[in-house]
């Protein structure tokens, strides 16, 4: 019975790969044994490429043939749904997800499911804190489940590098199906410490499989460029001599966009990918890259985990990442199935800046849960989030990452009901120590990546040994062991010149507000939609707080010169000239404060005198605010700056006006303040700044 099973494996193998003459890799038919024919709980790790997708495709085509029920598979991006949905149908396995993206398709999906039509469901973990889906679709057929998968399973670990609180549902609905269904976890990227707690999670009996992690093809190289205008030189001199398409990973979302524009301008076909853009877009930047018609994707870890391109000719690091496993699992993306591919790691001066950022709001500080528990056990009724903005500083993300993870506790101290959360009755204790753990961890791979980017020995031992492999190699191919770089270490002087100018004109968009939050403005008496004669206009600030190009000028400027260098009037002049703005403004005014009263109104003066237009400091502050950096969501934000503001009149007012402020970030100073110029008989208002930040740094 196994011979022949095997061999029927073999066939669906040989159908999906479209090879007549493809075999088993080492590990994977024993898997696929594991699960059919002993009903097993595993754990396989392996590299990416390895091919674990097809194990759990295999597995599933092979208990669906002999009567069992449909595969549950939890997948954490719809990049890999959409990959592994393709994958499947290779094999006549019929695969469907509900997921965000695909909303029209559910009563179809939930449909076929109960009548038994679908051989796969994916879904994302997400998914599983959604009670109607739990209710009407997990629990009809909870029963029937015929495997049970868990894809990147090192998202289930609190140690792990993308550790998700949805994940942690996963275990619940373990527990809740009946024992003798076997399970699969899946990871490319889990060393021994998130191995032994996904043990923990999902069980004792639990069996480990895993392999080699090295990929001879990969060949890998480091190099250390701080300045970002060299960096884009250097990608711009050597993306195109690099074999096929490939990816170059950034950190940020503004850096995915910057660096992919500035590629396009240099005739690279190129395009950003991440998070922002709608998921049809990312779709077919996917298939534009899959068909090599776009040399190369600039990418956040939104394309991530899952995506799959055999013959993806090189992946490239514009900062270094935050930890060896991140690096380790985007970098193996290249070269699955191509006998040469390019790993390259380029750092900067910034790279610090951006992990420690990331790693210290990775967890909410322990005066926000317990912010969010005080005013939910005093709370008669429970309260919505909305609610709970007005009664609390803190940003409406950090209030969800709080309700997220207190909801997930066992038992839990808060529940929802409808749009109301409430306290429960369970006296909630914040794990400290194990938040101060993981945040150490966090810092000690980051200092384990700084250690990688100067290693000495082959850099893929160095990898696999940080994935604790058990038997790693050198690879003879990497920069180290070959003694020299792959690739030249520098960029043409015109090139950087280029890249220098690029920086220094990526002015960025201030959008206007279009609603008033509710009970915020009962001084100004403003709410509802912002009526469009009151309405700020689409606005231009010359640079991003800290960014390669003006960035640290402005920094200089407001908190170590307190005035702001000719250059970023130049700078502002030139921007202003290339954007032109109708009608254009007959004056300049600018945003006071009673901290810097000099600062703003002398950039502003100057920066009239050389548009040759008349400045008129016509707003007054009639009383303290608190720094609008410190004001944490919308609400606290707007209802700060009520009744802070008057407008006096001039004969000229009824021209459109430049309105000057240093930094923008909540964009709500600028908005009242247009409001009440407009109110008070202005023009349009055409805003411009220095900087806008994201990071908290501005008004």
């Amino acid at each position: 019975m196994t011979n022949q099973l095997k061999n029927r494996a073999l066939l669906l193998l040989r159908q999906a790969l479209n090879d007549p003459t493809a075999n088993f890799r080492p590990g994977q038919w024993e898997a696929i044994a594991e699960l059919i024919q002993n009903k097993s709980r595993l754990l396989v790790v392996q590299r990416t490429g390895w091919g674990k997708s097809l194990v759990y495709f295999l597995a599933t085509r092979l208990l669906r043939d002999g009567g069992g029920g449909c595969t549950l598979l939890i997948s954490p991006l719809l990049a890999l749904m959409r990959n592994q949905i393709a994958a499947a149908q290779r094999i006549d396995v019929k695969a469907a997800t509900i997921n965000s993206s695909n909303t029209d398709d559910w009563e179809l999906v939930k449909a076929q499911l109960l009548a038994d039509k679908v051989d796969v469901l994916l879904i994302s973990p997400e998914r599983l804190a959604n009670d109607e889906f739990r209710e009407k679709v997990l629990l009809p057929v909870s029963q029937r489940i015929g495997l049970f998968v868990v894809d990147e399973a090192h998202c289930i670990s609190d140690w792990g590098h993308d550790f998700r609180p949805d994940y942690r549902r996963i275990v619940r609905i373990l527990q809740a199906l009946p024992e003798n269904i076997p399970v699969l976890a899946t990871t490319a990227t889990a060393n021994n410490r998130v191995v032994n707690d996904i043990i923990s999670e999902l069980g004792a009996s639990l069996q480990v499989f895993r392999g080699s992690l090295t990929r001879p093809s990969l060949h890998l190289q480091n190099i250390y460029i701080p300045s970002p205008a060299v960096r884009m030189a250097w990608l711009a001199e050597h993306v195109p001599k690099l074999p096929g398409s490939g990816i170059i990973y950034t950190l940020t979302v503004k850096d995915a966009d910057r660096v992919a524009n500035w590629l396009e301008g240099q005739g690279i076909n190129a395009a950003a990918y991440h998070s922002g853009l709608e998921n049809d877009i990312r779709q077919l930047l996917e298939e534009q890259l899959i068909r090599n018609e776009i040399k190369v994707l600039v990418a956040t870890t939104a394309l991530g985990m899952g995506f799959d391109k055999p013959d993806l000719g090189f992946v490239i690091h514009y900062q270094r990442p935050g930890s060896v496993v991140h690096y380790y699992q985007q970098v193996g993306r290249a070269g699955r199935a191509v006998e040469k591919a390019y790993g390259i790691l380029l750092s900067g001066n910034e790279d610090d800046e951006i992990s420690n950022y990331f790693i210290n709001t990775a967890f909410s500080p322990e005066v926000h849960t317990e912010q969010v528990l005080n005013i939910l056990n005093q709370a008669v009724d429970g309260y919505s989030i909305a609610e709970m903005e007005q009664q609390l500083n803190i940003s409406r993300g950090q209030i969800d990452k709080v309700l997220k993870l207190l909801s997930l506790e066992s038992p839990a101290p808060i529940t929802k009901q409808n749009s109301k959360w409430y306290a429960t009755l369970i006296n909630y204790k914040i794990n400290t120590e194990k938040i101060a753990k993981l945040t150490q961890i966090r810092y000690q791979e980051q200092a384990r990546m700084r250690e990688y980017m100067q290693s000495q020995e082959c850099l893929m031992t160095f990898l696999a040994r940080e994935l604790d492999d058990p038997n790693p190699t050198d690879c003879s191919k990497c920069s180290v062991c070959l003694g020299q770089p792959l690739l030249n270490e520098t960029a043409s002087i015109e090139l950087v010149n280029k890249a220098i100018q690029y920086l220094r004109r990526s002015e960025q968009l201030i959008e206007p507000r279009k609603m008033w939050i509710a009970k915020t403005f009962p001084i100004y008496g403003f709410s509802g939609k912002i009526k469009d004669n009151l309405k700020a206009e689409l606005g231009k600030a010359l640079s991003l707080w800290g960014d390669a190009g003006w960035g640290e000028l402005v920094k200089q400027g407001k908190y170590k010169n307190h005035n702001f260098d000719d250059e970023l009037i130049q700078g502002t002049l030139e921007m202003i000239q290339r954007w032109q703005p109708q009608p254009f403004p007959t004056w300049v005014t600018c945003v006071p404060s009673l901290n810097h009263l000099e600062l703003v109104p002398n950039f502003a003066q100057r920066l009239a005198k050389k548009l040759n237009l008349p400045f008129i400091p016509i707003i007054q502050k009639i009383r303290p605010t608190n720094l609008q950096k410190n004001m944490s969501n919308s609400f606290q934000q707007s209802h700060n700056l009520d009744g802070a503001f008057t407008v006096d009149s001039w004969e000229g007012m009824g021209g459109a006006v430049f309105l000057v402020d240093d930094m923008v970030d909540s964009r709500w100073t600028l908005t009242v303040i247009s409001a009440l110029l407009r109110r008070a008989g202005s023009g349009m208002v055409f805003p411009v700044a220095l900087a806008l930040n994201t990071l908290g740094q501005g008004d």
